[in-house]
């Protein structure tokens, strides 16, 4: 299981990604993208059939409520120093770069889970014309973020926000926001609120607006890892220390979005294989990277 001091399974992150689970990456990972997910071999099935006893729903209730202070103490813990900046997303997602083309247009972005500014702040270091509303479940990830020494007001508003039930409008003008991003995010969220959070975001996008996802794809490594004892529901899980991580499948993804009024324009896996010669390990990745549309004609709120 993931996110242990004590295991082999420990905080260690693969470059270029910024999730709680992986192993060590001593050389650069294969990356790849397809329209078709990972398929497990025999023993993987195995493993993953045999995993059906659920986590008790009272000890369900009590991750569910405590949330938030799981995060919050997981910040505590690591302050700033876990997650890698994120300096891959201008070159995954070309549209957090309109405003280098196009000196006049200033992009209102919208960072849903910004964590400790991971994201957000190699944004604002490259001097992009921009502005950044910046909100996380967890209170201390937001004072990380407005202690760092590029925020600014002129340039960035950060606020604690519960995506599932906290009104995005009270911090965000409605239909303000040109991209939103959710990146590794709504696998935090439990399945039956995500719809809500997606809701939330809908609300203040503009017509056109667009959302950039990236989050764990079904049957990446870090499920496959989880012993007994930790599965919530469908590829959903727990970690040692009481977050949660739920593992998408596109087509999932895709009905998720288009619950909330949104239409898809790419949603694709990405597959990375990382070899460690020396150890004898292959670890396979699997991610969704998608992007969806809020359409141009106003619907309702």
């Amino acid at each position: 299981m993931a996110l242990s001091k004590q295991d082999d399974t420990a905080n260690v992150v693969l470059p270029g990604e910024e999730s709680k689970d992986g192993l060590p990456c001593l050389t650069p990972p294969v990356q790849s993208k397809t329209s078709t997910g990972r398929t497990l071999n025999e023993k993987e099935m195995e493993k993953l059939t045999g995993d059906q006893t659920l986590v008790s729903d009272f000890k369900q209730m009590k991750l569910e409520k405590e949330a938030q202070k799981n995060w919050d103490l997981f910040y505590k813990r690591n302050t700033t120093n876990f997650f890698k900046d994120r300096h891959w997303t201008t070159r995954e997602f070309e549209e957090l770069k309109v405003c280098l083309e196009f000196e006049a247009q200033k992009l209102v972005l919208l960072e849903a889970g910004c964590g400790v500014g991971n994201c957000i702040f190699p944004l604002l270091e490259e001097d992009l014309n921009i502005f950044v509303y910046a909100c996380d479940f967890s209170p201390r990830a937001v004072e990380f973020v407005k202690q760092h020494s590029l925020y600014c007001a002129e340039r960035c508003s950060a606020f604690q926000c519960d995506l599932t039930k906290d009104d995005l409008r009270g911090n965000v003008p409605v239909g303000s926001v040109d991209v939103a991003t959710l990146i590794f995010v709504l696998s935090a969220i439990h399945p039956d609120k995500m719809q809500q959070a997606l809701d939330n975001i809908y609300r203040v996008l503009k017509p056109g607006g667009i959302i950039l996802f990236r989050d764990y794809g079904l049957y990446d490594h870090a499920m496959m890892r989880f012993k007994a004892g930790n599965k919530l529901g469908e590829n959903f899980y727990v970690r040692q220390d009481g977050t949660r991580s739920y593992f998408f499948s596109k087509e999932l993804l895709a009905d998720l979005f288009r619950g909330a009024g949104f239409e898809s324009v790419t949603n694709e896996y990405v597959l990375r294989e990382t070899v460690n010669k020396k150890e004898g390990l292959c670890v396979p990745r699997v991610f969704l990277q998608s992007k969806f549309r809020r359409p141009d004609q106003l619907q309702g709120s």
